[in-house]
């Protein structure tokens, strides 16, 4: 018997675009065992022990579509998948995370969920996720579950993980202008765009900040010289040496003064309105602790103002306060500071609270020293008692900000040379010009926080993070360079070889990431099966290339989701019997569309769907396609391609052994299929749909005519650039064929190729592949025996599996053995183990007649060419036409 319990027995993390939404989720797979006989209103006590736990629940509107929605659902009777979808959701809402996307889905497996959840960073979800099951099952056990410990972990785990603040809000800002994101550290660097258009920032500075620049403003003394000689208003001061130096130079410019580090930051070891050789002395040894020297200034009368300049444009301006307490003759003036000004809620750490509180620091005790008191002072019954001057600039005060004093701030940002800069000034009056009131700029701040900005303390909250994108990002500039996705059951990696090919001849500078490996133009980076969410990130973050081309499978779909937000070019090159059916709970064809349609959603309003015509389902997908379509066939009277063209839109097809450019009635021939190599001079089927595949997608690109023709004539010889996929060789009067066929639509189209190459004994060296259904190693098996005399059954060791390999070698032969009992002919089936033996062996057995097919492993074709190359002992040639 199932127990009574909740089990998480994996969690997918889907960084990208999936089969369930546009943004990042996690994809549990739970098992509440006997709670599937026990919904929620057959659980004594249970909905109203979760509602007094998270009350906010309310908030969730469910499929009912009102609030108090999932609350009605909780009482009717719902399941513990679906309750902990919105838990989950919840618990990231309460711990300041907006919960956003959820859902919960029935497997096949009875018992057995998938319970999807918006992730705004893995680490923190997954622990919501856990901590949400926690919750849960003690609220269906009725035992006591601490909710607020939960959401305070979750808040240190976001506070740890997440964006901060001023990052987070050019980030929101970017993503409101379709601009994508990559995360390049655990810190705040972060990447808005892809490729070449790309941009980066690091809190609220930028890949324009000049280094030189940040320098100068870490330097106060220089930065003030700089400012001084372009006739920016600063206060007279000077870099002293030493202590009795700073008082003779407090002297000179005339008391108050202010004493700060030269190199400080964050105003700590700022003294101002000294007015004694005792303060400025004191004041002094402090500052210099702080820094690696001191400078005394004249005094400015008035408070701190905070004005951020962008792009040479004041987009926001806070004030500062003055903090002080009232005396009530009986508690201290720390005491006073707690009750009267830290109590205010506005006040504390955490993001949503503006203002810090006040501490007594070594200028607080020179205020309180120079009115008499110090910390455990008790302050007479009415008395007012200064404790800082200047503090919190966290008012916003952007709509009173003089035209001149605006124009000083820019002015001053640009002479340090930040393309962003906070610029603190001192003034009675923001709305009056500076000179009018002896106000000045005290300093320039490379990389300003944007909080006080983003919520002030009073005033309006102004879009700091949109000004920092817009000067990033001109409108109409969206960060992105061509982004092709390819996907389906067969031909994605040649399509996106020979489309990489294509574009590299127009001119970019194109990475792919496919099976073969990453390719950076024409150079192999990493070898190996790379068409994985890692290895498209590496192209997306690299600044030289300007188009990407991906390979996506249904696998890496499931199990990651796709690399990029959107892109320009979404290709499906046929459902026919996908692989991974059978696995993440993907048991059909109709949920596998469901995945695989996920490259279409994703393609941009200005962007085209290149779809195969050939395939129902494949043209089922146009309708999801934002953008434009061009169906791709080997015949032109294809339903989907006459309906197309009748209205008027795009084509590409074969006719008369040509290939053909359509849009309308307008047409253009690109070349003869008996001119490209890749295709055997047109005798291989399925390459040449790969060719009208990797051509539409060019054509959308605007790639010229000339150099489609150029492209489709040079790729692939000598054989090198689909290596493995469908490679022929001949020595002697036998012929050698390496293929990565691994499913019975592979299989198939091979055999129609196979056909064109007269034999008179067929031979294959063949294994089961990654993890299949019985039935489909069974098609592929009756496939062999129908293709072969003899085929030699072996082992695919260069891949991970969940089922025994003598379990899938026995799966094959049963099939073998269908399809010998249906077609009436004599196979002979040998058992050989390890391929690459095996391969060997078939090899040396050679005869004029032959023709053997060497299956490459699904790790790669390398190793089955190598052998081939030895067999030949001598270069490679390609086929003759």
């Amino acid at each position: 018997m199932k127990k009574k319990d909740i089990e998480i027995f994996d969690v997918l993390s889907l960084r990208g675009p999936n089969m369930w939404t546009y943004r990042p989720v996690l994809e549990a797979w739970v098992d509440i065992g006997e709670l599937e006989e026990f919904p929620s209103n057959k659980i004594p006590g249970f909905p109203e022990r979760l509602s007094e736990w998270l009350p906010t629940l309310i908030e969730h509107r469910c499929s009912i579509g009102e609030r108090g929605g999932f609350l009605q659902r909780l009482r009717e009777g719902t399941w513990p998948g679906h309750i902990l979808e919105h838990v989950t959701l919840e618990l990231q809402n309460l711990a300041g995370m907006p919960g956003g996307f959820g859902k919960a889905r029935e497997t096949p497996i009875s018992g057995v969920y998938k319970v999807i959840v918006r992730a705004w960073h893995e680490d923190v979800t997954r622990a919501a996720l856990f901590a949400a099951r926690d919750l849960v099952m003690a609220a269906i056990e009725d035992r006591p579950y601490d909710v607020e410990a939960a959401v305070e972990m979750l808040r240190g785990l976001v506070d740890k993980h997440c964006l901060g603040p001023s990052t987070a809000c050019i980030v929101d800002a970017a993503d409101d202008r379709d601009i994508p994101h990559l995360r390049l550290s655990d810190g705040n660097l972060v990447q808005l765009g892809y490729g070449a258009a790309a941009r980066r920032i690091w809190t609220a500075e930028t890949d324009r900040t000049p280094a030189i620049a940040e320098s100068i403003s870490r330097d106060k003394d220089l930065t003030k010289q700089l400012l001084e000689s372009c006739g920016v208003p600063v206060p007279e001061g000077r870099l002293v040496e030493s202590a009795d130096d700073a008082w003779e130079a407090a002297e000179d410019i005339g008391l108050p003064v202010v004493v700060k580090p030269y190199d400080g930051n964050h105003g700590r070891g700022v003294f101002i309105n000294l007015t004694t050789r005792d303060e400025v002395t004191t004041a002094f040894d402090v500052a210099l602790e702080e820094g690696n020297g001191v400078i005394v200034e004249r005094f400015v009368q008035g408070l701190e103002h905070r004005l951020l300049v962008v792009g040479g444009r004041v987009v926001a301006a806070a004030m500062g306060e003055m903090a002080s307490v009232v005396g009530d003759g009986k508690h201290t003036v720390s005491e006073l500071i707690e009750l009267q000004i830290n109590s205010d809620p506005r006040r504390g750490s955490a993001e949503d609270q503006p203002l810090n509180r006040v501490r007594i620091d070594s200028s607080a005790r020179l205020e309180l020293k120079r009115q008499g008191f110090d910390a455990d002072s008790v302050p007479p019954e009415g008395k007012n008692v200064l404790i800082q001057r200047n503090g919190n600039v966290a008012f916003d005060v952007t709509d009173r900000v003089h035209p001149s004093v605006a124009a000083h701030a820019s002015l001053a940002a640009r002479i340090v040379g930040l393309d962003i800069a906070g610029v603190d000034l001192v003034a009675e009056d923001i709305s009056r010009p500076l000179a009018d009131q002896r106000g000045a700029i005290v300093e320039v701040n490379a990389g300003p926080g944007l909080l006080m900005h983003l919520k002030p303390a009073s005033g309006e909250a102004r879009p700091v993070g949109r000004a920092i994108v817009d000067h990033l990002f001109p409108q109409g500039d969206a960060g992105r360079i061509p982004v092709v996705g390819i996907t389906g059951t067969n031909g994605k990696t040649v399509v996106g070889r020979l489309l990489t090919h294509l574009l590299q001849l127009a001119g970019e500078h194109t990475g792919l990431a496919c099976s073969d490996g990453l390719f950076l133009d024409k150079r192999l980076v990493q070898s190996g099966d790379r068409a994985n969410w890692d290895a498209a990130h590496r192209v997306l973050m690299n600044a030289s290339v300007t188009a990407a081309v991906f390979e996506n499978d249904s696998g890496a779909i499931l199990s990651e989701g796709l690399a990029y937000d959107r892109c320009q070019v979404g290709i499906v090159t046929n459902i026919d019997r996908p692989d991974h059916l059978g696995q993440y709970f993907v048991e059909d064809v109709d949920r596998m569309y469901n995945v695989l349609r996920t490259q279409i959603d994703v393609v941009l309003p200005e962007g085209v769907a290149v779809l195969n015509a050939r395939d129902p389902l494949v043209v089922e997908m146009a309708e999801l396609c934002d953008g434009d379509v061009i169906f791709f066939g080997l015949d032109e009277q294809l339903p989907a391609i006459v309906a197309h063209r009748a209205a008027g839109k795009r084509a590409v097809f074969v006719r008369d052994g040509r290939v053909v450019l359509a849009t309308g009635a307008e047409e253009t021939v690109v070349a003869a299929t008996a001119d490209m190599p890749l295709t055997y001079a047109g005798r291989v089927a399925f390459q040449v749909e790969n060719v009208l595949a990797a051509v539409a997608a060019a054509w959308s690109m605007g790639v010229k005519l000339d150099i489609l023709r150029a492209g489709v004539t040079t790729f692939d010889v000598g054989q090198v650039d689909a290596p493995g996929r469908f490679t022929v060789f001949e020595k002697q009067g036998a012929t050698v064929v390496v293929d990565d066929a691994h499913n019975a639509p592979a299989l198939t189209a091979l055999a129609a190729a196979l056909a064109t190459l007269p034999a008179e004994r067929r031979v294959a060296v063949y294994g089961p592949g990654l993890d299949r259904m019985d039935e489909d190693l069974q098609a592929e098996g009756k496939l062999l025996a129908e293709m072969f005399d003899r085929v030699v059954l072996c082992d695919d060791l260069s891949v991970s599996r969940k089922r025994a390999l003598p379990e899938s070698r026995a799966q094959l032969r049963a099939g073998i053995d269908a399809g010998i009992d249906a077609a009436g002919k004599k196979v002979q089936v040998v058992d050989a183990g390890e391929r690459r033996s095996a391969a060997e062996e078939a090899l040396a057995q050679l005869v004029p007649g032959d023709v053997l097919v060497l299956q490459a492993d699904e790790g790669g074709a390398t190793a089955m060419l190598d052998l081939v190359h030895l067999w030949m002992g001598q270069p490679i040639r390609a086929l003759a036409a």
